[in-house]
């Protein structure tokens, strides 16, 4: 029973997929039995709330706070803040938001009994009804400009990142990224925003190392790159983060403003932000189905940990946390095309055979998720600040990307680690794909790997499913807290974002998850 060019063990595939999901369960039921303010903030943008206050505090922030104090999070939020929205006798969100942070309204926990509870129950399914709308109107206008654009010729899609702090200088470099053959644009985060418990409003001009996430910042880099598709006669796809302690809203944001791909990575949070591990799984369970529901394809993070623990000895780590990331991804909805699974070439180029271990590695990833546009990312970790050598070696990068049938490649920058690269080495990087790609785009069909490459990628695929059942018997919070991932050690205990989590009362209502889970 054995496949592909690796000839892998079936049972053994199988196995893998066992155990991730024996080890992925009690997660999600965790995330099924508790909510977090960032759900429940979502849960009001998709019913219509906007706006914030003079300080730049989002009204949702401010409403979800004052319900919290006065009834708590654990029945949910919508039901109490639309009983009062009907005994006002207002039917606008926003305004009974900047009323209740002044004090003037009081909450209850459930809603009224008779006509009056009825009432204001439809009014939040219909208000929440509105927004997945919304979502879904946007997802079908996707489709529509796909079919009249077109989608890249070749794969892997080019994916290059923008990232100057100032939104309308984003606009045209990232044009430009596309007019010069870049498919899928990242706008990346400005620094920190992950640790921000709130979503930034308006279009900004300032970030740190990157442009602040917000609906308007999504609205217009969607506009520019809709304007460049029509002159380059392909649809370019938008790219941002929905990770951190807003998670859901901003996957949110996303659905309402077609952005097509979206950073949603499992763990990430917790291992390099430091973000509580049940608020992080509560949030990304709901942030999924968003995605779902968008048609958003999503990239996890599993290259990130190459970063900190050894690409060779922890190699095996990537793929326990690809199986686990399919498996939350399934459970939330999301379909195998939508699953852009992480992984990087980020072994030391001193290591004998480098080039052949990363080969196994992403080769490995590649039958382990036939259907899935695998997401490659380029060196980091051993970039030295020598700009012809990183040129080389994201040249290899290119190549090992082209040879093994990656569907999203990440374009590598020879001035990492040396400066925010300049338009001129983004012009010399976007070279070195387009040769690679040029010249051996199809060379996977000709590749056929040896003894070695084959050895290596069962070696790797046995210790995954061995840490599988070590995870499986100790529990994947405990081998978080136990560093199993990124050598990271972040207990469930601890972490940020812990106060804004709630266990689920026996009355908890939530209309956006009732929708979500019932597929409506």
């Amino acid at each position: 029973m054995s496949g592909g060019k690796l000839k892998l063990d079936q049972r053994t595939v199988k196995t893998a997929r066992r155990l991730a999901a024996a080890a992925g369960r009690p997660v999600v039921d965790l995330a099924r039995s508790h909510t977090t303010v960032s759900v429940e903030r979502a849960t009001l943008r998709l019913a219509g709330i906007t706006g914030a206050d003079p300080d730049g505090i989002p009204w949702v922030n401010r409403l979800v706070d004052v319900v919290r104090d006065q009834v708590g999070l654990g029945g949910g939020v919508t039901g109490p803040v639309f009983q009062a929205l009907t005994d006002d006798g207002h039917q606008d969100l926003t305004l009974l938001a900047q009323k209740a942070a002044a004090g003037s309204v009081t909450f209850r926990g459930t809603f009224r009994a008779g006509p009056a509870g009825t009432v204001a129950k439809r009014a939040a399914v219909k208000a929440v009804k509105t927004g997945l709308t919304r979502i879904d109107r946007r997802r079908a206008e996707r489709e529509r400009l796909i079919r009249r654009h077109g989608d890249p010729k070749q794969r892997p899609w080019i994916y290059l990142i923008v990232a100057t702090g100032d939104i309308y200088e984003d606009i045209p470099q990232a044009q430009a990224a596309a007019r010069a053959g870049a498919d899928v644009i990242a706008v990346i985060r400005s620094t920190g925003q992950s640790l921000l418990d709130y979503v930034p409003e308006g279009a900004t001009r300032e970030g740190f190392a990157g442009t602040y996430a917000t609906q308007e910042n999504f609205k217009l880099m969607r506009a520019a790159l809709d304007e460049t598709s029509k002159q380059v006669g392909r649809y370019v796809r938008l790219t941002n983060y929905a990770s951190g302690l807003c998670m859901p809203e901003i996957a949110a944001l996303a659905g309402l403003e077609r952005l097509d791909m979206m950073l949603n990575d499992s763990m990430y949070g917790i291992l390099f932000r430091d973000i509580n591990p049940i608020r992080t799984f509560v949030d990304q369970r709901f942030s999924r189905q968003i995605h779902a529901r968008a048609g958003i394809i999503i990239n996890t993070g599993e290259d990130n940990y190459l970063t900190t623990a050894d690409a060779v000895d922890a190699a095996h780590t990537v793929t326990v946390s690809q199986l686990l990331n399919e498996y939350f991804a399934h459970e939330a909805g999301l379909q195998d095309w939508q699953l852009g699974l992480g992984h990087a070439f980020e072994i030391n180029p001193e290591v004998p055979e480098s080039f052949r271990l990363e080969l196994a590695h992403a080769l490995l990833a590649r039958e382990l998720f036939p259907d899935a546009p695998l997401k490659w990312m380029p060196p980091t970790k051993h970039m030295t600040g020598d700009v012809f050598r990183g040129n080389l070696l994201d040249g290899f990068f290119n190549l090992a990307g082209a040879l093994t049938g990656q569907g999203i490649l990440l374009v590598g920058m020879m001035t990492e680690a040396v400066v925010t690269p300049w338009l001129s080495d983004r012009d010399i990087a976007l070279q070195n794909v387009r040769y690679v790609l040029n010249a051996a785009g199809n060379l996977h069909e000709d590749f056929t790997p040896g003894a070695f490459i084959r050895g290596r990628a069962h070696t790797v695929l046995d210790e995954a499913v061995t840490l599988l059942r070590q995870i499986g018997e100790q529990g994947l919070l405990a081998a978080i807290g136990a560093g199993t991932f990124g050598i990271m050690r972040r207990p469930a205990d601890r972490g940020k974002g812990l106060d804004g989590v709630a266990v689920r009362e026996a009355g908890y209502w939530n209309p956006a998850i009732d929708l979500l889970d019932g597929g409506v």
